[in-house]
């Protein structure tokens, strides 16, 4: 679903904050609160949010992880995140980014849009994590068996970037709280 853009000579404003346009990426590990956080974040700066769970449902390819799968998935979403942030929107993206080469390609085209990307590291402590995998959901089919599996390969994050433990509030209170240290 995308959702309103902003031309690039109509800037956003809220709590009397004017916001330019913005690649905010969401990183962090299955059950971590990206997509609520995202969701939020999105909901509030009226943008666009693309997250890979989505894409890879509506390309079909629900359950399918192999590299193949995930090259298509992680392409799908860049190309999407291009076009939105092409028309001047501020852009909104979730994935577990959990590789410095899945992020790579979203650092260089923020360059190539004359932007520097706000990285969000989403974090929740490991019972809370765990918690949150043991649920069905509708929006991850992560489970334990995927939480330790990304843990294990997850890369840091070398880019500049603000962490934010999602059990210290509820998305929009901290979507509100990130957005008033982020006015531009």
């Amino acid at each position: 679903m995308t959702k309103k853009c902003w031309p690039r000579t109509k800037i956003p404003q809220i709590a009397g904050h004017n916001y330019p346009t913005m690649l905010i990426l969401i990183a962090g590990l299955p059950g971590s609160g990206k997509t609520s956080l995202a969701n939020a974040i999105a909901a509030k700066l009226g943008a666009p949010h693309f997250n890979s769970d989505q894409i890879r449902r509506e390309m079909g390819l629900w359950g399918s992880y192999g590299p193949t799968d995930k090259a298509k998935v992680y392409e799908a979403l860049l190309e999407r995140t291009r076009q939105a942030l092409a028309l001047g929107a501020t852009v909104v993206v979730d994935s577990t980014f959990y590789r410095a080469s899945l992020r790579k390609p979203f650092e260089e085209m923020a360059a190539q849009f004359a932007l520097k990307p706000l990285w969000i590291l989403a974090t929740a402590p490991d019972e809370t994590l765990r918690q949150r995998v043991a649920k069905p959901r509708a929006d991850s089919e992560a489970n334990e068996t995927v939480l330790e599996k990304i843990r294990a390969q997850f890369e840091p994050l070398e880019a500049p970037y603000l962490t934010i433990d999602t059990t210290q509030g509820s998305a929009e209170e901290l979507a509100t709280a990130f957005l008033s240290k982020h006015p531009k």
